[in-house]
Formats: structure tokens, sequence, C-alpha cells
């Protein structure tokens, strides 16, 4: 009892000398914390700031890129600086980029040990697969005694509104024959200016027999006749309609069929994109899913032919491929795209 009622200082130097270590450790555990927590915050602002510049133009400056890296990842809550390493585009449009990021965290505690500052460092890096810039559309053969039209249309990066790339126009011919047949044209779209890039004219008549039939001719039998439709296709070895899309953030088709059950079908809505076909050819073309939207940068393959049908609604899905009515076939470009969802993080 005396020695805790003690007033005697001779131990208090003993205290403070053991004090000082435990204050230390836990000042020291609060800095590491909290350097721990900034260098998180860090890695998460450079990712998005590295990634926010691979939708700039390939024409962008070295100098402009850095600035613009800069400002994501303040406008991220980064701290220090942030600095692009290198930037690289390949021949064919592979790109990869790599930045980092430094910061000297100042110190609360470790400055009793004289450390005012403790460096914290981050790295990212990411790569972007070539995506789609230019797409082709040419009429194969449409069908039905309905009229319809199917357009392409795209939203441009920073846009809102979607605007009409290309049209296909169908007018049934009126002859009566089963399948029916009729005039296709091919246009490229750009503002109000309409351009006709191929047309295909089906004429259609019926005949006692098919002995003699054209090459390429189609047959059918219906409502007791023969009937026998030949196509021309002008320009013969036209390269149809060449799309642009490579400043296009998004892209959809649709098929307006205004005297069809379903007038409307759009290839982004999941209760109509079904009635769209995809696949390499006309034969092995297949239905899409119901339920999901279709991603037309996906959907059109780089540097291959490959072919695209619609069902307008006149029978119900699903179907045969051979049963769908407007067949066209589809051939993509690909490069280096603005578009972000090519961009994959690597570090």
């Amino acid at each position: 009892m005396q020695f805790l009622h003690s007033r005697d200082g001779s131990l208090v130097p003993f205290l403070v000398l053991a004090i000082i270590p435990i204050l230390l450790t836990i000042g020291f555990s609060v800095d590491y914390t909290s350097a721990v927590q900034t260098r998180a915050d860090m890695q998460d602002a450079l990712d998005a700031a590295i990634l926010s510049i691979t939708t700039l133009p390939t024409t962008t400056s070295t100098a402009d890129r850095q600035t613009a890296l800069q400002q994501s990842y303040a406008a991220n809550n980064g701290q220090g600086t942030a600095t692009l390493n290198s930037v690289s585009v390949a021949a064919d449009g592979t790109a990869a980029f790599t930045a980092s990021a430094n910061y000297p965290m100042p110190t609360n505690f470790m400055s009793i040990a004289r450390i005012n500052s403790v460096a914290v460092g981050v790295t990212s890096s990411v790569t972007k697969t070539p995506s789609l810039v230019q797409t082709t559309f040419k009429i194969d053969k449409a069908s039905g005694w309905w009229n319809k039209t199917i357009y392409l249309w795209g939203t441009q990066f920073g846009a809102t509104n979607a605007q009409k790339l290309m049209q296909i126009t169908y007018t049934y011919n009126g002859a009566g024959d089963p399948k029916g047949y009729g005039t296709t044209t091919v246009s490229t779209i750009s503002g109000t200016n309409v351009t006709q890039v191929q047309q295909q004219v089906c004429s259609t008549s019926s005949v006692k027999n098919f002995n003699n039939a054209p090459a390429g001719s189609i047959e059918q039998t219906g409502s007791g006749k023969n009937w026998l439709t030949t196509c021309t296709t002008t320009p013969a070895n036209g390269s149809g309609a060449v799309v642009d899309v490579s400043q296009m953030n998004s892209l959809y088709l649709e098929m307006d069929v205004p005297s069809g059950p379903k007038t409307v079908l759009k290839s982004n809505d999941p209760t109509t994109s079904n009635y769209l076909f995809i696949g390499a050819s006309d034969t092995t073309a297949v239905e899409q899913p119901l339920g999901q939207a279709i991603d037309i940068f996906s959907a059109v393959p780089c540097g291959q032919t490959s072919t695209q049908a619609w069902e307008d609604g006149g029978s119900s899905v699903p179907e045969p491929i051979t049963d769908a009515d407007f067949f066209y076939t589809v051939q993509g470009k690909c490069n280096f795209n603005q578009r972000p969802s090519q961009t994959v993080l690597t570090q």
C-alpha cells in the first residue's frame, strides 16, 4: 500500500521509457493501416483513369492523354500524381497502356521516429482487343407478301439519340406465288442523304414445268401451279452497304413490317430479338434466344462473311432457318475502337 501511495518520482522515467515503445508500435500500426487504405484507393483511381483514356481516338497526343489520365485520377480521389508510362497500338488495332501513380503520404505517428512520409505507389496496365469499326451488308434473298424495311441504327460516342446508318427495303411483286418475292434495295444513310448501293429485282411467273429453268432460279409449287422466280442483282459484284461504325458506341438492327402482327422487331429488344437468325451461312444460321438483347458488335465477325436472316412475323418462332424471310450477308472489319467493352485490366 505504501508503494501505491508513494510520491517518490524515481519510477517515472522507467514508466515513460516503457510506454514510448508501446505508443510507437500503436502509431506505426495506425500509419501503416492508413498507407494500406491509401494504396487501395490509389489503385482504384488509377484503374479507372487508365480505362478512361483507352476511349480516346488514336490521334490523341501523349500530352493530352497524360492530362486526361491525371484529371480522371484526381476525379476518382487518387492521391499524388498519375503518370502515363506507355501507349502502343499494333497494326491490327490491339492496344496496350501502362500507367503508375505515386504519393508521399504524410505520417502522423511515425514522425516521432523522424519518418515524415511514406512513399505509396501503384501501377496499372490494360490491353484492348480490336473491335468492329466497319460493317458491310449485302442482300441475299428477301421474300414474303409483306413489304418491310431493315435499318441499322447507331449511337455515337457522347450522343444520346441513335441515327440511321443503313437500310434494306423490300417490296413484294404481287405475283401470288407461295413464298413471295419482289424488289430489294440496299442503301447507306448519312443524315438525310439516302444512297442506293445495291438492288435485287425478282420476277415471278407460273410455268408448265421447270424444264430449262435458268441456273440460280427459284422453283415453287403451290395453288396447283408451278412458279419460277429469277432474280437479278445490280451491281452484280457490288460491295453492298459499307458502313463506318468506328464512332458508334452502340448498334442495333430493326425490321419494320407495317402489315405484320409485330410491326417493329429489334435486335436490342429482348421480346423480339429471337426473330433474328445469325450464323456462318444461310443453312447454319440459328435463331437467337428469346429474352436477351443482341450485341451487334459481336454478332458481326471480323474479316469473315456470315449470314443474318429475319422472320417477319408471318410464322411463329422457333422455326427452321429455311422458313425465314429476309436473308443478307454481313462482314466486319475490326481495328482499334474507342468502345470500352473490349478493354481488360492486366495489372
